[in-house]
């Protein structure tokens, strides 16, 4: 059986939902409670920081992009431990308009689904007892979604704290815990979220400084108690990997690839063979096709355009065999990238895509993808960066739209090399093929 779980979500970002997340992973953790964590929505950052902070691979979930088979087969990674708790994305409501493969993409469609109970922090700085209004209007918002109780984030003293409690009282609503300012467990971010997991050297301290906050103020007890939603295991569904040797860029610079993604190629017998483009390691020469994955080479634009293996060794191993880039990879693939001061470093030329971000602009959204090649299937994805796009010559890939059903311009491009092998990139992140 899967073990009962909880939504961690809230009102809007920005409210502490992350913080109280990674705190409950470690406090759990700290008393040997096994928990799987999972993450609603496309975030590719917040895994990996679930993941150090409980012992276990964290599973993103999304409703837009995944039917409920899927979504019930990568819950099954909880089998076997103790309790599930998953974040939420945004508020707990917040999706696009228009539902995908079983819903609008928000959090609540998953608590629902799952028959999680939510736990909804809420930021009462600024206000106190017309928090409970706020939290009133959750609780009623889906009949078919139950808040567990809330958690009061950012108290700002004893007699707050009761002016808010008094009001949650007058509505029904159980206060979980109260949580005081505590500027020494925020994470810092940067603008795709927050700074990777793996670029903080300071993680194991600070996750185990928010476990210690967190039990210090929150009676784990009666948390754990307050999970439902037991399920049968289910086997997941098989995800199609794009080759059986594959040449996996993987550091700072390139390290956005969601969990379930590996995992469905590993358990399809695919073998994955990382590689540090930042290091000057270039793809194994062995591997039957390459993928560079989304991250940051705006920040490492110089480095990676120093680094003369990885570039000459990966266009060699283009001229044989394929590449294909998601976001960042995407860029890196390109001829050309600015950086944000202005500074143009040449990338691997595969492909003219040319990227600035010189001047930011954003693009944010879920992608429905119809590849024009018999081997781009049907795809659901999303897409998040900052950069503008100067140039994009190349023949496109596939037919993007939003979730609305409207035309996307960033539609990815492909282009074939001389021996035939073709390098493909796009500007979503693939989470799972379209039915």
């Amino acid at each position: 059986m899967i073990p009962p779980g909880l939504l961690i979500s809230a009102p809007a970002s920005g409210t502490g939902k992350t913080t109280l997340m990674l705190g409950l992973l470690a406090a759990f953790r700290a008393r040997g409670v096994v928990v799987q964590p999972f993450k609603s929505g496309p975030d590719y950052i917040d895994p990996a920081f679930h993941a150090a902070a409980s012992g276990r691979a964290s599973v993103n979930l999304d409703s837009w992009a995944m039917g409920p088979d899927r979504i019930a087969g990568l819950v099954s990674a909880a089998a076997g431990a103790d309790l599930i708790l998953a974040e939420g994305s945004m508020g707990l409501f917040d999706g696009v308009a228009v539902p995908g493969e079983m819903g609008t993409g928000a959090s609540a469609d998953i608590a629902a689904m799952m028959g999680w109970p939510v736990v909804l922090v809420i930021d009462v700085s600024g206000q106190a007892q017309s928090a409970a209004a706020v939290a009133k209007g959750f609780a009623m918002m889906r009949a078919d979604v139950r808040l567990a109780g809330v958690v009061l984030n950012r108290v700002a003293s004893a007699r707050h704290e009761a002016l808010v409690r008094a009001g949650m009282e007058a509505v029904g609503i159980p206060v979980l815990a109260a949580l005081p300012r505590n500027p020494s467990i925020a994470m810092p971010e940067r603008h795709l979220g927050l700074v990777q997991a793996e670029e903080q050297p300071e993680l194991a301290a600070l996750l185990d400084e928010a476990g210690r906050f967190v039990a210090a103020h929150l009676d784990l007890d009666a948390l754990r108690a307050a999970a439902t939603g037991t399920l049968p295991r289910h086997q997941p569904l098989p995800i199609r990997p794009p080759a059986m040797r594959i040449a996996l860029a993987r550091d700072a610079a390139f390290s956005f690839v969601y969990p379930h993604l590996m995992q469905g190629w590993r358990d399809a017998g695919a073998e994955i063979l990382p590689f540090s483009p930042l290091a000057d390691e270039a793809p194994d020469p062995s591997a039957d096709l390459c993928w560079l994955p989304g991250g940051y080479p705006e920040l490492h634009a110089g480095r990676l355009a120093a680094n003369a293996k990885f570039l000459n060794q990966t266009r060699a191993f283009a001229a044989r065999k394929p590449v294909h880039g998601e976001c960042g990879g995407y860029m890196a693939m390109g001829a050309g990238l600015i950086d944000a001061s202005g500074a143009r470093y040449e990338m691997l030329g595969l492909l003219g895509l040319e990227t600035s971000f010189a001047k930011r602009k954003m693009h944010l959204g879920y992608r429905l993808a119809q590849g024009h090649l018999p081997e781009t299937p049907r795809q659901r994805g999303h897409e998040f960066h900052y950069a503008t796009i100067l140039a994009q010559p190349d023949a496109a890939l596939a037919r993007v739209t939003d979730a609305t059903g409207a035309e996307v311009p960033e539609t990815g491009s492909y282009r074939r090399q001389a021996s035939g092998s073709i390098s493909t990139g796009t500007f979503f992140h693939l989470i799972a093929e379209a039915q």
